[in-house]
C-alpha cells in the first residue's frame, strides 16, 4: 500500500501524524517491529497530531495508556508483556475496540483475536534509517488513496 523511508525519529513522528486526520472511533493500528524500531516514536506522533504537545510515554510497563482525543478516545497498547492472549480481556481492549482508535504494539500476542480488518505499520530498521510499510485491506486503500 505504501512504503516510506525515515531517516530519523522527526521522520518516524510524521508518518504517525500522517495518519492521524483519517481515524475513526474503532480502528485498529497494528505496530510491528523489532526493540528499537519506533513504534511508541510513531503513535507519538500521531497522538500528538490529534492532541498537540502532550506528553506520550512508552506504555511498556502500565500495558496500556489512554488519551481523549475530539472524536474518540486512543488507546495505546504495548503488548511485549503479556502472557497469554486472554490477558488483553482485562486491559479493557473490548472497551476500546467498539469506538476508540487502538494502536497496539507486538499485536503478534494476541493474533488469534484479530479479524483482518486492521491497518498495519511495519517498521524496519536498516542502514540508513528505518523503513515504514503501511498495509491495509481494500477498506483502508480506499480511505487513505494516494494520500
Amino acid at each position: 500500500m505504501k512504503t516510506v523511508h525515515l531517516t530519523d525519529e522527526n521522520a518516524t513522528m510524521a508518518l504517525g501524524a500522517w495518519l492521524a486526520p483519517f481515524l475513526h472511533g474503532g480502528d485498529v493500528i497494528l505496530l510491528k517491529g523489532d526493540l528499537g524500531a519506533g513504534k511508541t516514536t510513531w503513535a507519538r506522533g500521531l497522538i500528538c497530531a490529534l492532541l498537540g504537545d502532550v506528553e506520550v510515554p512508552s506504555p511498556t510497563y502500565t500495558l496500556v495508556q489512554t488519551y481523549d482525543a475530539p472524536n474518540f478516545e486512543v488507546w495505546h497498547f504495548d503488548l511485549y508483556r503479556l502472557k497469554q492472549e486472554n490477558d488483553v480481556w482485562e486491559l479493557g481492549i473490548e472497551e476500546a475496540l467498539e469506538d476508540g482508535v487502538c494502536l497496539i504494539e507486538w499485536p503478534e500476542r494476541i493474533d488469534g483475536l484479530l479479524n483482518g480488518t486492521e491497518l498495519t505499520i511495519m517498521l524496519n530498521i536498516d542502514e540508513t534509517g528505518r523503513t515504514a510499510n503501511v498495509v491495509g485491506n481494500a477498506d483502508w486503500e480506499a480511505r487513505l488513496g494516494d494520500a
